[in-house]
């Protein structure tokens, strides 16, 4: 099983977001740096990966809207592939 953990501190922009996102997943294919391309990303996505968010209030700080959409879409992504598993430290 792949584990990655994400860090609210760390992101710090929309931007970031998806570079830390693209790299912790090691996306080869396209990704389209939004929050639709990476719902298509991990509802498909073949292998066990555990996603565990820390610092989840600091990434609405940083984000507000955005950053609680990101926690949805994740939670949704787990109810959809069975393949993920979300949890928030």
């Amino acid at each position: 099983m792949i584990k990655v953990t994400l860090d609210g501190k760390q992101m710090k922009t929309k931007e970031t977001v998806h570079l830390y996102m693209k790299n912790a997943l090691n996306s080869e294919e396209y990704y389209g740096n939004n929050l639709d391309a990476l719902y298509d990303v991990l509802s498909t996505y073949s292998e066990p990966i555990e996603i565990v968010l820390i610092n989840k209030d600091k990434l609405i700080e940083n984000l507000g809207h955005y950053g609680k959409s990101l926690i949805k879409l994740l939670e949704d992504v787990e109810e959809e592939n069975t393949n993920i598993e979300f949890k928030i430290d």
